[in-house]
């Protein structure tokens, strides 16, 4: 039996909510039964009740709610329907998350998961990818998996970590790419405190 790349980002957040309480997943869609607009936390809301939640259809509100919480000791993961509405959030994720530490010595661990990329009949809303303008920002880390074992293990570690996480995954290999298992893994990057992995 394999596992896709899709599955294995559900598999990681399953992981996540089950071994810390101060993981909770925000999104439009995320919560009940439909499970996010590409399936991602198809189950989490019934398996874990009150930490997978609908948002408005509001980016900037998402992500500035997130902020919130993740100063308040959360570890937040935000899932954006697609990539390219990320720009309405551009100030919450670059001027506010990513600038924070280096204001207030006290960290946003917050990770925001978009998925990326064109695929077929996408259109131009919904086909951006975004890393490169993530990348030139300072506070924040990039992670883009390439694999499905990179899928499971990089969302893992990004809600691990004390830094803002940009976590693109693209759409194309949500179904197109599998692997025969996931790793076993201990998060490693957690033991390396707050400012340790900031050179991902």
């Amino acid at each position: 039996m394999s596992i896709t790349y899709l599955e294995a980002i559900r598999e990681a957040q399953a992981k996540l909510l089950r071994d810390d309480k101060r993981v909770f997943i925000y999104g439009q869609d995320v919560g009940g039964s439909f499970g996010g607009a590409f399936k991602a936390t198809k189950g989490l809301a019934k398996e874990f009740p009150g930490r997978v939640l609908n948002t408005p259809i509001s980016e900037d509100a998402m992500v500035g709610t997130a902020i919130g919480a993740a100063l308040e000791g959360m570890r937040p993961i935000v899932e954006m329907q697609f990539a390219d509405f990320s720009s309405i959030a551009l100030n919450q994720i670059l001027n506010n998350a990513g600038t924070h530490y280096w204001r207030t010595n006290v960290p946003v661990p917050i990770t925001v998961r978009l998925p990326s990329g064109g695929t077929k009949g996408s259109g131009p809303f919904h086909s951006q990818s975004m890393e490169s303008l993530y990348a030139h920002y300072p506070g924040l880390i990039v992670m883009t998996p390439a694999t499905v074992e990179d899928a499971y293990t990089m969302l893992i570690d990004a809600v691990a970590i004390d830094d803002p996480v940009v976590y693109c995954e693209h759409k194309y290999l949500y179904y197109h790419l599998k692997a025969d298992s996931l790793p076993m893994m201990e998060c490693q990057l957690a033991k390396l405190g707050s400012r340790g992995p900031a050179a991902i």
